[in-house]
C-alpha cells in the first residue's frame, strides 16, 4: 500500500503539468526541421547542454545500481563507474571540439564523413538500428525496470500502470517539443531530482533506527562499508578497482561514458551554438555527475544497511511483490518509503523526473538514428523535413513500447550494467582511435561490434546455466568476463583491420581536412597528398587537461565524502587537490 496523501499527489500532479507545459513551450520551435526537432538548432548554451547530460544520467535506475553497489561491495564498489571519468574527461578536452567541427547531424554520419565504399554505408545503416533500436530499447527497459520498481514500493501502482503513466506523459512532451523540449524539461526536472534527493537523505539520516550521521558512520552494518578505496585482498580489488581504471575505462562502450564521445552525449556537443560551448557542456557534465551528485545516493544506500539489512527484511517490507524484483537494488525505493508526507510527494516527483530525463533523451536521440541513418539515408532521400519529423516521432513511440515489454525480464540493476558493459567490451579502443590514426577503417569497426556481441552472448548463455550459481570458477566471474571479452575483440578488429583494405585516400584527406586531428597518425596519408603537417603540441595540453579534469572530479568526490565522514585533514586536502587542478586546467586551456 501506499503511504502518499493528498499533498503528496498534488506535488506529483504538479510536475507531470510543468513538463507538459515545458514540452508546449518547446513545441513551438521544433515543428519545422530536423535541426530544429533533434538538435535544437543548433543554438544551445554550454550551461544548459550540461545540465541536460548530467539528468539524462541521472536515470531512476541510477540511485538503484549505487545501492546495489554499496550493499554488495561497500562504497568503493562505486568504482565501477567511478573510473568512467577518464572516458569522459577525454572527450572533454580532445574530442568535444571535434565533434562540433565536423557539422554532422548525428554520430552515425561520422561513419561516411570517415570511411568510403559499401562498408561505410551499411556500418552507419546498420548500427542506426543496432544502436538506436535495439540498444536504446534495452537501456530503456533497465530505467523503466527502476521505475516499476520505485512505482511499486511507492505509489503502490502495478507495473502496467506505472508504464503507462510515465510513458504517456514522457511521450507527450518528447513527442511535441523534440530536443529542445527534452533539455528544457531536464534542467527543471535535474534542480528537482537534487533537491528531492538531498532533503531525502537529511531526512532518514534522523530515523530512530540511524539517529545521526555519527552513529550512522559507527554501526556495524556500515563502518565496513565506507572505504573510498577497496580493501582486502586480490579478489576484491582486481574486479572493484584495477579492471576498472586499467581495462574498462578505455576498451568499453557505455551509454553517456562512450570513449571518444558518442550517443545522446554526442548529440548535445552537436547541437551547441560552437566548440567552446560543446567543451564546456561536457566538462560541467563529467563534473557534476562524479563529484557533485552521488553523495545523497551513497549515504542513503548506507542507512538501508541498518534499516533493510538483507532481502528477506525487503521481502517482508513488500509482500505482494514479486520475488524476482527483490534484489538489494530494491533497497533505495524502500528507504524512501519512510518519508514523510509532503516530502515523500517531492521525492516521488524527483524520480519520475529522473526516469522520464533518461527516457526522453534516449527517444529523441534513438529516433534521430532512425531518421537521419535509416530512413533518409535508405528509405526515402528526399523526405522533406516535416516528413522526417513525423518519422522520428512514430520511432519514438515504437520504441517505447518494446522497451515496456522488455523492462520486466531484465530483473535488477546490477544485472542491467553488467550485460551493457559486457556488450561493449573490446570496442572503446576503436573509438577513441579512430580519429587519429588513418589505418582504422569499417571494416574493423564491423568486426568490433559483431565481436563483442557474440562474446556477450555467449557469457549470457554461460551465466544462464545451473553450473553458474554454484561454480566458483574465475569463467562465471562478470569482471574476467569483460577482460576476455576486451582480448578478444581486440585481437579480431585489428586483425581484421589489417587483413582489408584502407578506407580511400580522398576521403582521409578530406576528413583530415575538416576536422584537423592532430597528425601523428596521419603522417602516411599526409606524405601521399604532399599535405603539411599540423603541430601536435596542442595535444600535450589537452592530455594535461584531461589528467587535471580527472584530479579535480576525485578530490573533490573524495573530500567532499571524507567531509561527510568527519575526516576533516584528508577532506581538505582533497579539495586541495581539486582546487589546484582546477587551477591547472584554467592556465593551459587557452
Amino acid at each position: 500500500m501506499t503511504n502518499l496523501q493528498s499533498i503528496d499527489w498534488i506535488v506529483i500532479g504538479l510536475f507531470f503539468l510543468i513538463s507538459l507545459s515545458i514540452g508546449l513551450y518547446a513545441a513551438r520551435r521544433a515543428k519545422s526541421n530536423f535541426s530544429d526537432y533533434f538538435l535544437g538548432g543548433r543554438n544551445m548554451p554550454w550551461w544548459l547542454l550540461g545540465v541536460s547530460m548530467v539528468a539524462t544520467t541521472f536515470s531512476a535506475d541510477t540511485p538503484n545500481l549505487v545501492t546495489d553497489l554499496v550493499r554488495n561491495n561497500g562504497v568503493a564498489g562505486n568504482w565501477g563507474w567511478w573510473a568512467f571519468c577518464l572516458t569522459g574527461m577525454l572527450t572533454v578536452f580532445v574530442y568535444a571540439k571535434l565533434w562540433r567541427r565536423s557539422g554532422i547531424r548525428t554520430d552515425l554520419e561520422f561513419y561516411e564523413l570517415r570511411y568510403s565504399g559499401q562498408p561505410a554505408r551499411y556500418l552507419r545503416g546498420f548500427r542506426a538500428i543496432y544502436l538506436g533500436v535495439f540498444f536504446n530499447v534495452v537501456v530503456m527497459a533497465a530505467v523503466m525496470l527502476a521505475g516499476i520498481k520505485f512505482g511499486q514500493a511507492l505509489l503502490g501502482w502495478s507495473p502496467g500502470m506505472t508504464m503507462l503513466v510515465v510513458g504517456i506523459i514522457t511521450l507527450a512532451y518528447t513527442f511535441i517539443g523534440g530536443l529542445r523540449g527534452v533539455i528544457l524539461t531536464d534542467f527543471f526536472q535535474f534542480g528537482l531530482a537534487m533537491i528531492g534527493m538531498i532533503a531525502a537523505a537529511v531526512y532518514l539520516l534522523g530515523l530512530p533506527q540511524v539517529g545521526s550521521l555519527d552513529q550512522l558512520l559507527k554501526a556495524p552494518a556500515v563502518a565496513p562499508k565506507l572505504d573510498l578505496l577497496p580493501s582486502g585482498g586480490w579478489d576484491v580489488l582486481l574486479p572493484v578497482l584495477i579492471i576498472p581504471l586499467a581495462v574498462q575505462w578505455w576498451s568499453v562502450w557505455y551509454p553517456g561514458a562512450e570513449p571518444g564521445g558518442g550517443g545522446y552525449v554526442a548529440q548535445r556537443m552537436l547541437s551547441a551554438k560552437d566548440e567552446s560551448h560543446a567543451t564546456r557542456a561536457t566538462l560541467f557534465f563529467n563534473v557534476a555527475h562524479y563529484a557533485i551528485r552521488p553523495w545523497p545516493w551513497i549515504l542513503i544506500a548506507l542507512i538501508s544497511l541498518i534499516v533493510f539489512p538483507d532481502l528477506d527484511s525487503l521481502q517482508a517490507a513488500f509482500p505482494t511483490m514479486d520475488s524476482s524484483l527483490v534484489k538489494e537494488d530494491l533497497a533505495f525505493p524502500a528507504m524512501l518509503t519512510l518519508l514523510p508526507s509532503g516530502l515523500l510527494g517531492l521525492v516521488a516527483a524527483s524520480i519520475i523526473a529522473a526516469l522520464m530525463s533518461t527516457i526522453s533523451t534516449h527517444l529523441n536521440w534513438g529516433s534521430s538514428y532512425v531518421v537521419n541513418d535509416f530512413y533518409l539515408r535508405f528509405i526515402k532521400q528526399d523526405a522533406s523535413e516535416s516528413e522526417q519529423v513525423w518519422i522520428g516521432r512514430i520511432s519514438t513511440v515504437v520504441m517505447l513500447v518494446f522497451a515496456c515489454l522488455l523492462a520486466p525480464k531484465i530483473e535488477n540493476a546490477g544485472k542491467g550494467f553488467n550485460v551493457l558493459l559486457q556488450i561493449g567490451a573490446g570496442t572503446g579502443l576503436i573509438f577513441i582511435l579512430r580519429w587519429f590514426w588513418w589505418r582504422i577503417n569499417a571494416y574493423a569497426e564491423i568486426a568490433a561490434m559483431a565481436i563483442s556481441f557474440l562474446v556477450a552472448v555467449v557469457f549470457f548463455q554461460l551465466n544462464g546455466t545451473d553450473q553458474a550459481e554454484t561454480s566458483s570458477h574465475w569463467i562465471y566471474e562478470s569482471h574476467w568476463q569483460l577482460v576476455v571479452g576486451v582480448a578478444i575483440t581486440t585481437v579480431g578488429w585489428l586483425a581484421t583491420m589489417y587483413l582489408t583494405r584502407p578506407t580511400d585516400q580522398s576521403t582521409l584527406v578530406s576528413f583530415y581536412q575538416l576536422i584537423k586531428p592532430h597528425a601523428s597518425g596521419w603522417k602516411v596519408v599526409l606524405d601521399r597528398a604532399g599535405i603539411p603537417a599540423t603541430s601536435t603540441s596542442g595535444f600535450s595540453r589537452e592530455l594535461i587537461c584531461m589528467m587535471a579534469g580527472v584530479f579535480l572530479v576525485y578530490g573533490f568526490l573524495f573530500g567532499t565524502g571524507l567531509l561527510l565522514y568527519g575526516r576533516t585533514l584528508p577532506a581538505l586536502f582533497g579539495l586541495a587537490v581539486a582546487a589546484i587542478s582546477g587551477l591547472i586546467i584554467y592556465k593551459n586551456w587557452k
